[in-house]
């Protein structure tokens, strides 16, 4: 694949349409041209195919969680097969009441118990495992004396869930924490 570059002002330019949606009005769209979604989702695929799939990070650093239907174009990056280890990375489930593993009411790969997840971490010499892709309540729930967190960071998912998001943030000294994103008012609308 050859490299294909963008040119710096032109990615400012939209950076900066993108990021006036801060002080705009509620509901103010972005027109960005086909070409320019176009070039920009080459760039960053390229990009992105040339990191890691799994990422030794350092603190200081914040973790989202899914941020599902937002720029949807950007989504197909993560295709991903519909067995195998990729999707029982994505799609297995934590569970209080199983030991062991067991089948996944998602219809898809499986659960796991307590158990499960203080085998995994003594065999890898981690203290916590960080996950995503399930919707809880709080934006953020730990499992497995607190073991294992699962953080979701689209508040309201789907419009019928009234979650909190969350966002975690793990500091120098590897302490978390945790920035809650409270659902909007359900009657809060955009014109």
């Amino acid at each position: 694949m050859g490299s294909v570059s963008m040119e710096p002002a032109v990615l400012d330019d939209i950076i900066h349409r993108l990021l006036d949606l801060k002080q705009a009005r509620p509901g103010k769209q972005v027109q960005l041209l086909e070409g320019e979604i176009h070039q920009l989702c080459t760039v960053a695929r390229e990009i992105f195919l040339q990191q890691s799939n799994l990422l030794e990070l350092e603190a200081p650093i914040k973790i989202c969680g899914d941020i599902h239907g937002q720029y949807t174009d950007l989504l197909r990056l993560f295709e991903y097969g519909d067995s195998g280890l990729l999707c029982d990375l994505l799609w297995s489930d934590p569970a209080r009441d199983i030991k062991g593993w067991g089948m996944n009411d998602r219809g898809v790969s499986f659960t796991f118990g307590p158990d499960r997840v203080s085998e995994f971490l003594m065999k890898n010499d981690m203290d916590l495992v960080c996950r995503a892709h399930q919707v809880v309540e709080d934006g953020y729930e730990f499992f497995s004396d607190r073991q294992l967190v699962t953080i979701f960071s689209a508040p309201n998912y789907c419009g019928e869930f009234d979650n909190a998001g969350a966002m975690m943030s793990v500091d120098e000294s590897l302490m978390c924490s945790f920035q809650i994103l409270k659902p909007a008012d359900k009657g809060s609308r955009f014109i």
